[in-house]
């Protein structure tokens, strides 16, 4: 027989509130980023008023820095000290003090757990794998081999290559498994860009070589025919641009090898790179790294930046007897908006010269003597340092750039692993990306060092890394291959 009971359950929920969405949104802008904000605040709340300043330079501002000890936020508080101003009633303090420290605390219970980064719950711009599996949910596909054909995809680098075999895509399933895989290939092979998913760049020259062809005019036909012809048997020549022997070779006139040369110029050696490449923005330093004395300082770069205060023409509004209710409302929203952005605008700044702080702390050697002083540091010991969360650590430095006597720098720059180097120390992954392109600076042209042999003297050095991770070093460094190297 049924009958009613009374069930309780204790659950933990982590709840985004508005105010915790625009401090964390707030924390990851970057100057430029945080100017237009401000503008499109200063258009939308009417209670937001900027004060006009003149300009700074960086140097100009590192003078300045001491001066400028009246903030939005002073203001704000401030304004709401006046007597007999009827918005006193709002407990604003109350309202906001749960968001004034984005971090963690260190003691607790449950709140020592790790909490799922924000990250989680914002959008991210568009990449080569999502345009593909958007592709692929609209093809009628059986679940297994959909299922491979994603796996195929997961495993494309950001040019779009497939350096993984079919062997190692299968991970010992067997004959239906790679039967499966190959299956998948051919299925990713038939998506947009064309040459996406191949192996290398002679099989990605020709697959976008035959989708020209199904959709060439007849006059174009044989032109496309020649390039097939040189992208599947005389790639070397084309790399050397060795047009003579390629006439030679081909025993064709040389305006026709010409032209299909040129038609091969025109196609996409890295079809992938469209859609994982990052837009060319301005960049403007955030912060400077100034020495005043025997120590280095952190300056915001607050240069063009609004100066805002809250209107006292709309405080003098809430002051009048008769005011109709709605609008008095609407008023007090408008000034918990403004506010709330005031406090998130200033808790940004705190947050930035606290990490930076930490930064000059552990990198000292390398403003003084540049790259070769650079130390490996991780987020995570940043954060803990001053008391954040990781994740904050990592959304103040995101997009950001620090102007050093060594040049301009992003901020992440300083955030690396170490990598066991000389006398048991450690070597950041910038220097030793460094030790490998000189390495190869020095090398003799006419005998080029392999992944091999760079991996060897490395080890001489006492860096342990082995050849595959040498390689993938120099990919990412886009430098050529020992072949492509080697001149004769």
């Amino acid at each position: 027989m049924l009958q009613p009971r009374l069930n309780v359950k204790l659950t933990q929920r982590q709840v985004l509130t508005p105010g915790l969405v625009q401090m964390v949104s707030v924390l990851a802008l970057n100057k430029l980023e945080l100017k237009e904000m401000i503008d499109g605040e200063l258009v939308e709340n009417p209670v937001l008023e900027e004060i006009e300043e003149a300009a700074e330079t960086i140097e100009e501002l590192a003078g300045r820095e001491g001066e400028r000890e009246r903030t939005a936020e002073s203001l704000a508080v401030e304004g709401e000290r006046q007597d007999g101003d009827p918005f006193e009633q709002i407990d604003f303090g109350s309202y906001f003090q749960d968001y004034l420290d984005p971090g963690y605390k260190t003691a607790g219970t449950f709140e020592d757990m790790e909490r799922p980064g924000f990250e989680q719950f914002l959008s991210t711009p568009s990449t080569l794998a999502d345009h593909l599996l958007w592709q692929l949910g609209s093809l009628s596909l059986g679940p297994e081999l959909r299922a491979a054909c994603e796996w195929v995809v997961g495993n494309l680098d950001e040019a779009g290559y497939l350096a993984a075999s079919d062997e190692e895509l299968a991970a010992g399933g067997g004959e239906p498994a790679a039967a499966l895989i190959a299956a998948a290939r051919a299925t990713v092979a038939q998506l947009d860009p064309p040459g996406v998913g191949a192996r290398d760049l002679r099989e990605c020259l020709l697959r976008q070589i035959e989708a020209r062809r199904l959709e060439a005019e007849p006059d174009e036909a044989e032109t496309l025919a020649t390039a097939a012809c040189i992208v599947d048997r005389h790639l070397g020549l084309l790399q050397k641009k060795d047009l003579r022997e390629l006439v030679r070779l081909l025993r064709l006139p040389e305006e026709d090898v010409a032209r299909a040369v040129e038609l091969i110029r025109r196609l996409d050696p890295r079809p992938g790179q469209r859609y994982n490449h990052t837009a060319t923005r301005l960049i403007e330093p955030d912060v400077a790294f100034v020495k005043r004395g025997e120590e280095y300082v952190v300056v915001m770069n607050e240069e063009d930046l609004p100066v805002l205060r809250l209107s006292p023409g709309y405080r003098r509004m809430l002051r009048e007897k008769g005011l109709d209710r709605e609008v008095r409302e609407y008023v007090k929203e408008r000034y918990r908006s403004a506010i709330q952005l005031l406090r998130n605008i200033e808790q940004r700044k705190n947050t930035i010269v606290r990490t930076c702080e930490a930064i000059v702390r552990r990198q000292g050697e390398f403003l003084e003597r540049g790259i070769d002083g650079l130390r490996p540091m991780m987020i995570k010991e940043v954060a803990e340092e001053i008391g954040v969360h990781a994740s904050t650590v990592s959304r103040a430095v995101a997009n950001k750039y620090v102007h050093t006597a060594q040049g301009v720098y992003e901020l992440r720059f300083f955030f690396s692993e170490g990598v066991n180097g000389p006398e048991g120390g450690d070597l950041p992954l910038p220097l030793l990306k460094l030790r490998v392109k000189k390495l190869i600076e020095e090398e003799d042209p006419r005998h080029p060092l392999t992944d091999e042999q760079l991996a060897a003297e490395l080890q001489r050095q006492g860096i342990q890394l082995n050849r595959r991770t040498v390689a993938k070093y120099r990919e990412e460094m886009q430098i050529p291959s020992t072949h492509q190297r080697r001149q004769r």
